[in-house]
């Protein structure tokens, strides 16, 4: 049909051109039109005003439109006439121009019986005019057929574009009437002629969904969805933040659409996003879902739209980042630099790698040399710095043309250096000259054929999610429906049920093209699996220019996900770059020393270093290297080559890995540390100040008189200086036994719980009934006589208390024997806290000189301490400096017991010829943690804390490199898992068996040996006390105690003070003795004897009484045989009887036994 129309019009030009130039005039004829009118602005605008008026691609004005499309006849009249397709889409006042194909920047969209067109332009023309101007001279017959049949062609044209915007005529529409409506807003890229193919598409789409194969769509039924609910409108490029907010709020708000579909194709990155972030916005901000589709998905982040109602059918940032690294892990590159731009979206990519790296370490090891955000091109020197040769970049064509230029500039272009490149930059695959030869880059069809099967994808994704959503009965009260929401002040301004549907939305999963996986999403709304094409830039067929073409692909769901062929490389090369810089060759220069390097003999056959000596490394200075010397006869030769292993040559491995480079280990010839000596530096320090060697490598502290010569990197461990010293065996402290408890501790258990104890079962029994009131037994003669006291109390409480096996007398009251079960609880607790503790202090323990630090009075001021302790360090060393410059006293005194190794210092601390060694902390550790026998230790805290560097010439161009890669080591670990590879190590006491079965020496328990003497002396100072209470106390008490309340305390102390006392005690023993042998006979024959004598004495008294004329008790003494008669009755013998002959010996039991004899009793 166009065909036919261009025929038609190349006739009517062909007749113009034989007509004559007679010109008549024609009337014109004027067709009203009706100006758009104001609207007022909402709250939705005014709050997001400060959004729109910072992006300036949002608020930038729209171009004109041309005025008017124009052809010139003879005559200067001007034709207007109304195009049904153009001027359709015009604003008011416009001249219709000939030969301009510029689309006008206005809003378009369908509704259901007639096509509105919104204008960029806030102002038109009351009316407009249509004039016609032709040529002069009569019309010719056969010019009106040609032009009636043009007519009749655009008139059947425009009836079947309006049938497809109606949907099927009045039918379809009486069908629907009684359904409830479902509408849906559909943004779609502007165009010249392409309303109808979006028409096609979505009509394709609607009626599709009746046939499609999957699971049916039952809403159908009740529920309206036409091409008529879709409510279709073109954006422009860049449109005004106003036309934004009027086509959301005045339009689709309007006919309560409940999900948008955003479908762009513009690849114009950086002019776009704006528009698109702002769009997204607003559709965040009124709780709308939106499905999205367009190449600058930089504008659909999460972050930069702070949405998270969409979903997005095109590839993410995510993908293009990981289809990136895919093709560096396929060719082995892995180390690389990211480069972008301040294009939107930038810090996503940046992340997006990173966690790419990160879930890819576990099979390929990626490592990011930097992160660049080129924001001026002396930015890429960082580049140049870091030796990168793989970089990744992410910015707009445009960006990309500068940034690119800017490093050719810089040598970083060749056919060393591969620049892979993201979407943005290929944009539609045009490519500039600036661009080097051999770039590679990831890249998605946006065609508009790609563009309307897309939006079939999303009206099957809502019509799916629609369905998930209906039949839910939880959703049954939960309308599809934004009525209601309003921009405005009234109404609501958010659609509460929009996340809900969204999550309807996000599950859905439909069926994707032929050999492609369904379309489905993940949490966070991208496209679960997505594919991306891998382009390459290379000359063109007629090597005039350069195109962008498609090398291979990549299926984000497939294993081998990554499939490419034949590549151009870069500087044409025919294989690809090694992607990390070209080798170069470093001289270092070590010093050893345990553990960072040991030095080894080689093998004496092969000359090599077995996998655990670590590598070789020259130890012959360089005038004893001769030029005619055998190489391979100096490796097996020990004083010229050894093996170098350690913790630096394990280091040194790691670099040479990361940054490509061979080296040459040589150590350095006179041995010393570099210090300065005679105003010169001397040995490592003297190698890099005269440029002999590249880099020294060993355990070399940084301090401030080296960092001003030399170029030190970032420490790789930390370090101070420390002291050394040896354990001796002591012995146990003589007060070991009591250490498991401290001083209160045990003057609690002393002087409250004992006396507490003992006073409380004493008191109880005084109390009890049958205690010292006697009443039960005073009831019962036949009771064994009752012997307790205060002592005795004392002596059963001692007794419980430390499980004593001694004859005890127990209390016979009820309170009191609780009391004492009570105690003895106790007691076994104690007992067993006690025991349980006691064998940590009973141990032999073990002594050293346990110095503060370097700065220890008795180092600093060695002389003020008799005698003096001996130490010492090594000369010439980081540490003997400092001494020298801080405490010279020290330093001088000190000299004397320096060592020329830290082996020799150590191994004199061992055998007793220094008190301690000082030098570097992580040195004595690990030589702590090495001694077999465990008699090392350090002690105090570090002085002068610094760190352990790679030390380099002045302005090295290594030291950057290094540094990178220090840092990068001590992020990951591996420092760490260095450190704990070197520097622990299991101290293994020696002859461990042999001496757990030696015998215990004296000083393992000496203490109880003092606890014993301790006790000799005690007793013997009581016996004193004893011997001077008989022969100067006793007398003189009995005196004083004429209440008998020295009985009460112990109870042999009141028979000593009562002559009635003694007798009874005389009396027990006859009654319970019974003798077996002569001695014992005459023993008791004594006892008789005294016995009578007390008696006789009794009677002088009493005649003695009669004398002075005091009558004397009628009471008498029973006679030694009296009592030996008597002590088989059941009853007790009475001691005194009446004095008087005649009485009775029942009057004198009666008389005395209740008395004072009871009362002894009573009271032990």
């Amino acid at each position: 049909m166009l065909l036919l129309v261009l025929v038609l019009l190349l006739l009517l030009l062909l007749q113009t051109l034989l007509l004559s130039n007679a010109q008549h005039p024609i009337q014109t004829q004027e067709i009203p039109w009706e100006p758009n009118r104001g609207r007022n602005r909402g709250p939705l605008l005014r709050k997001t005003q400060s959004i729109h008026t910072q992006n300036n691609s949002i608020a930038q004005p729209i171009k004109s439109w041309p005025d008017a499309l124009e052809t010139t006849g003879a005559g200067s009249t001007e034709h207007r006439a109304r195009a049904p397709d153009h001027t359709a889409m015009m604003p008011s006042r416009v001249k219709l121009k000939w030969g301009t194909d510029e689309p006008p920047r206005m809003g378009r969209r369908a509704t259901d019986d007639h096509t509105t067109f919104n204008t960029a332009s806030s102002q038109h023309n009351s009316n407009r005019r249509l004039t016609t101007n032709p040529p002069s001279g009569f019309l010719p017959l056969f010019r009106l057929p040609v032009l009636l049949l043009l007519l009749l062609i655009l008139i059947l044209d425009s009836c079947h574009a309006l049938r497809l915007t109606n949907g099927g005529g009045s039918l379809s529409k009486g069908a629907a009437a009684n359904k409830e409506q479902l509408n849906i807003g559909l943004i779609a890229p502007h165009t010249n002629f392409g309303k109808r193919e979006y028409l096609r598409s979505i009509n394709n789409a609607v009626t599709g969904l009746t046939k499609t194969r999957g699971a049916k769509l039952t809403f159908l039924k009740d529920y309206s969805f036409e091409q008529k609910n879709i409510h279709f409108d073109m954006m422009s490029l860049t449109p005004s933040p106003t036309a934004i907010l009027s086509t959301l709020c005045k339009e689709f708000l309007r006919v309560n659409v409940s999900a948008i579909l955003y479908m762009m194709n513009n690849e114009q990155f950086g002019h776009s996003t704006a528009s698109a972030q702002y769009f997204l916005q607003l559709a965040g901000y009124l709780g709308i879902p939106v499905i999205s589709w367009n190449a600058d998905n930089s504008g659909l982040e999460r972050r930069a739209s702070q949405s998270t109602l969409q979903l997005q059918l095109a590839p993410s940032i995510e993908h293009q980042s990981a289809a990136m690294l895919s093709i560096l892990e396929r060719y082995k590159w892995h180390q690389f630099s990211v480069v972008t731009s301040q294009i939107a979206g930038h810090d996503d990519f940046v992340q997006a790698v990173r966690e790419r790296v990160a879930e890819m370490q576990e099979h390929f090891k990626f490592t990011i040399l930097n992160s660049i955000v080129v924001t001026r091109t002396s930015d890429l020197m960082e580049l140049v710095n870091s030796e990168a040769r793989v970089m990744l970049l992410y910015a707009t064509q445009t960006e990309a043309i500068t940034i690119l230029r800017a490093a050719e500039e810089m040598k970083l272009t060749g056919e060393n250096y591969v620049w892979v490149v993201s979407q943005s930059v290929i944009e539609k695959k045009d490519a500039h000259s600036q661009f080097p030869v051999g770039m590679l880059g990831v890249h998605f069809d946006t065609s508009s054929a790609a563009l309307m099967n897309e939006i079939s994808n999303a009206i099957k994704i809502y019509s799916y999610g629609v369905e998930a959503y209906l039949t839910d009965p939880a959703n049954r009260d939960r309308r599809l429906t934004t009525q209601s929401l309003s921009c405005e002040d009234e109404g609501r301004g958010r659609w509460d049920n929009g996340e809900i549907f969204f999550k309807y939305l996000r599950n859905v999963s439909i069926e994707g093209d032929l050999n492609k996986p369904n379309i489905e999403f993940t949490a966070d709304g991208d496209l679960r699996s997505a594919e991306l094409k891998i382009m390459n830039l290379r000359p063109s067929a007629n090597n005039k220019n350069l195109v962008w073409e498609e090398i291979g692909v990549w299926k984000s769901w497939e294993t081998q996900k990554l499939d490419i062929r034949d590549i151009a490389w870069p500087g044409n090369s025919h294989a690809p770059p090694q992607g990390v810089p070209e080798k170069f060759h470093l001289k270092i220069t070590f010093l050893e020393e345990a553990p960072y390097i040991n030095l080894s003999p080689a093998d004496p056959v092969s000359g090599k270093c077995l996998m655990d000596r670590g590598v070789l490394c020259r130890v012959a200075a360089d005038h004893e290297m001769a030029a005619d010397i055998d190489v391979g006869q100096a490796h097996r030769n020990e004083s010229f080559y050894q093996c170098c292993s350690g913790f630096c040559i394990d280091l040194l491995e790691k670099f040479a890995e990361e940054l490509g480079f061979t080296y040459e280990l040589v150590r350095v010839e006179d041995g010393k540390w570099g210090t300065l000596e005679n105003g010169k530096w001397n040995g490592l320090i003297a190698d890099l100040v005269n440029r002999k060697t590249d880099m020294v490598l060993t355990s070399l502290m940084i301090n401030t008189e080296r960092e001003a010569v030399v170029d030190f990197s970032e420490p790789f461990m930390e370090t101070g200086i420390a002291i050394v010293v040896a354990k001796r065996t002591g012995i146990i402290s003589p007060t070991a036994f009591l250490e498991p408890f401290d001083t209160a501790s045990w003057m609690l258990v002393g002087i409250v719980a004992i006396q507490a104890a003992t006073f409380m079962i004493f008191l109880f029994e005084w109390l009890s009934p049958s205690g010292y009131d006697m009443k039960l037994y005073l009831q019962n003669t036949n009771v064994t006589p009752y012997r307790f006291s205060l002592f005795r109390t004392y002596w059963l409480v001692w007794a419980v208390l430390f499980q004593a096996a001694v004859h005890v007398d127990s209390p016979r009251g009820f309170t009191s024997r609780f009391m004492t079960n009570v105690w003895a609880l106790f007691a076994v607790v104690f007992l067993a806290i006690y025991t349980a503790n006691l064998a940590a202090f009973m141990i032999t323990r073990e002594e050293f000189h346990e110095f503060t630090g370097l700065n220890d009075s008795r180092l600093v001021h060695p002389f003020s301490h008799k005698p003096s302790f001996k130490f010492g360090t090594i000369p010439y060393s980081h540490t003997d400096s400092t001494i020298h410059k801080y405490f010279n006293v020290m330093h001088n005194y000190m000299r004397q017991y320096n060592k020329t190794s830290v082996a020799d210092g150590v191994a004199a601390v061992l055998n007793g010829n220094l008190d301690s060694f000082i030098y570097d902390g992580t040195v004595l550790d690990y030589l702590v943690a090495q001694d077999e026998d465990c008699r090392l230790m350090t002690v105090g805290s570090w002085y002068a804390m610094t760190g352990y560097g790679l030390a380099f010439s002045r302005n090295s161009k290594y030291v950057q490199m290094f540094n990178k890669r220090l840092l990068e080591f001590r992020a990951n670990g591996d420092l760490e898992r260095l450190r704990r590879y070197w520097m622990t190590g299991t101290c293994r006491p020696g002859k461990q068996e042999h001496k757990s079965s030696d015998p215990l020496a004296l000083e393992q328990f000496l203490s109880a040996f003092l606890l014993l003497m301790a006790g000799i002396l005690l007793a013997a100072l009581l016996l004193l006390l004893e011997h001077v209470y008989f022969k100067y106390i006793r007398k003189r008490l009995a005196k004083k105690d004429g209440g008998h309340c020295c009985a009460l305390i112990s109870l042999s102390m009141g028979k000593s003070l009562t002559f009635r006392g003694a007798v009874f005690e005389a009396t027990e023993i006859l009654k319970k003795h019974r003798c077996n042998d002569p001695i014992c006979d005459t023993h008791l024959w004594k006892v008789k004897h005294e016995l009578d004598m007390s008696r006789l004495r009794v009677r002088q008294l009493e005649k003695v009484m009669d004398k002075h004329g005091i009558k004397a008790p009628q009471l008498r003494l029973a006679s030694s045989s009296d009592l030996l008669n008597h002590h088989h009755l059941k009853e007790r013998p009475p001691l005194l009887g009446n004095l008087s002959l005649a009485a009775s010996a029942q009057d004198l039991y009666r008389w005395s036994y209740k008395t004072e004899i009871a009362e002894m009793e009573t009271v032990l």
